[in-house]
């Protein structure tokens, strides 16, 4: 009688990265994290503002909305006062439901998972170890991003959500 063998997938630990990209910059931040809490994400935007672009006048970052990446997340964690002085800076744009791919971040986040996270890795160390070594790569080559995506593109693509 023949032997049947099934397989039965067991999903281990998973972790969050962060990630930052200046498209036309060629530069890329990644940070791996435990998880994806408030926490994390305000510490991560924190040191964008504070150390990496801390000579910029204005930080202009593109997201989806998940729950953690609003103006009242910063201000539950750091307050309101320390919370507006972080953000003076900054300037979210929200892209629509479903329309990831306007984000250059999720484009980057795709390459990244081609060229470095897209098979099991077996810990965390080796998680941030890879990202570390991919991102230092990325942003030696100075990888840009080529946004061909035109104003027409946008129109012919989204004119279903104007409002008339």
């Amino acid at each position: 009688m023949p032997f049947k063998d099934e397989y039965e997938y067991k999903r281990a630990r998973t972790c969050n990265i962060f990630l930052a990209v200046k498209p036309k910059g060629g530069r890329r931040q990644a940070e791996v994290t435990a998880r994806r809490t408030k926490t994390d994400f305000v510490r991560f935007i924190g040191k964008l503002v504070k150390k990496v672009y801390a000579g910029a006048q204005k930080i202009h970052l593109v997201m989806d909305n998940l729950n953690t990446h609003f103006h009242g997340s910063f201000e539950e964690i750091l307050g309101i006062k320390r919370a507006n002085q972080m953000l003076e800076r900054v300037e979210f744009h929200y892209t629509r439901k479903h329309a990831s791919w306007l984000n250059m971040a999720e484009i980057e986040i795709g390459i990244m998972d081609r060229q470095c996270t897209g098979h099991r890795l077996a810990s965390e160390e080796i998680l941030m170890s890879e990202v570390a070594a991919w991102k230092q790569r990325r942003n030696q080559a100075k990888a840009t991003i080529d946004w061909r995506f035109t104003r027409q593109d946008a129109d012919q693509k989204l004119s279903r959500h104007y409002v008339a």
